[in-house]
């Protein structure tokens, strides 16, 4: 087994995987030609929710299971990491919607007005109803890839620009990038948007059930919040439609009307590099390791998939799920 390895792509599942294989004493060179997290990665457009049981109402059980062990890992990496929860609201003539996530997601608890006010009391003005999934957490993926950067530039760790620089085993953890080598690799276009709304307080993120235009509001403090997101089957990374930015701007009005004042700070669009199935995989293809496919779960399957990682190039066991070997086929 190698101790020297080389990632490509320096996002949100390259950054995790260097975390994870630099604490168990391995040599590591992270290669991004973008340099340090910025706007050219995918993770940077992300809400940040680590929300394994909301996620678990449309995603695969393993996706949950593996998704459980995120907060601790941002945590133990010296994280930010908020736990408060998140609150699941609709409109009236959506209600039905909360009944079927609630049997979706069993840990759900419903909330009367009275309990809604006591978490969120602006929600409270316009919901009499809501669901409460307490085990979740969030966190600002900017600050967080930031702080993680930083922090492995104080490791023994290289960062490189150079695509050439190359040392022992590699891992190409470059998202849609890869689709030069992984042809079953789609890209899923997400746009979202920064606003500011003095006018209302949020302390957890809120989603929004809505049978067009589903909504998730992230708190970022300081009057700020991240509306998102859309999924749209396309590798498209630079566009916004106006169409697009009218219904997240519907939705967040529709959610609470203060949001109609709000100033508008960003609009952001990504792909998110996506298999057929929507889980990611771990992929051996010749010498290189192909770590994708993280769908609208990186923040919360990252960890997971480095670990998975680390622990067959170092200890040669081979990973529990979403591992294929393409030396044997």
């Amino acid at each position: 087994m190698s101790d020297s390895f080389t990632i490509i792509g320096g996002g949100v599942c390259g950054l995790a995987m260097a975390a994870e294989l630099s604490e168990r004493g391995a040599q590591v060179t992270v290669i991004d030609p973008n340099g340090a997290p910025g706007d050219h990665a995918c993770s940077w457009w992300a809400g940040g929710m680590l929300a394994p049981d909301c996620e678990g109402v449309s995603a695969e059980p393993e996706i949950v299971r593996q998704g459980r062990k995120a907060a601790a890992w941002w945590q133990s990496q010296g994280g930010t990491v908020h736990h408060a929860g998140t609150i699941v609201v609709a409109l009236g003539r959506d209600q039905s919607d909360l009944a079927t996530f609630a049997r979706r997601a069993p840990s759900a608890t419903p909330l009367t007005k009275t309990q809604i006010a006591a978490l969120e009391p602006h929600l409270a003005e316009r919901y009499s109803k809501a669901l409460f999934l307490a085990d979740e957490w969030h966190l600002d993926p900017r600050a967080t890839l930031t702080a993680l950067h930083a922090r492995l530039d104080q490791r023994s760790l290289r960062f490189s620009a150079d695509i050439g620089d190359i040392k022992g085993q590699v891992i190409d953890c470059r998202g849609l990038a890869a689709r030069d080598t992984l042809t079953d690799l789609r890209g899923v276009k997400g746009e979202m948007l920064v606003v500011r709304c003095p006018d209302v307080t949020l302390s957890r993120p809120v989603r929004l059930l809505h049978p067009r235009f589903p909504l998730y509001i992230v708190p970022r403090g300081d009057d700020v919040f991240m509306l998102g997101a859309t999924q749209i089957e396309t590798g498209e990374r630079g566009r916004a439609t106006l169409r697009s930015v009218m219904e997240l701007m519907n939705a967040a009005y529709a959610l609470h009307p203060a949001f109609g004042e709000a100033e508008l700070l960003e609009i952001g669009v990504d792909a998110r590099p996506a298999f057929p199935d929507n889980q990611p995989r771990i992929r051996r293809i010749g010498d290189v390791i192909y770590a994708n496919g993280l769908f609208r779960h990186g923040f919360l399957l990252a960890p997971a998939v480095a670990q998975m990682t680390a622990d067959l190039l170092l200890d040669g066991k081979i990973p529990e799920v979403w591992y294929e070997d393409y030396r044997e086929r």
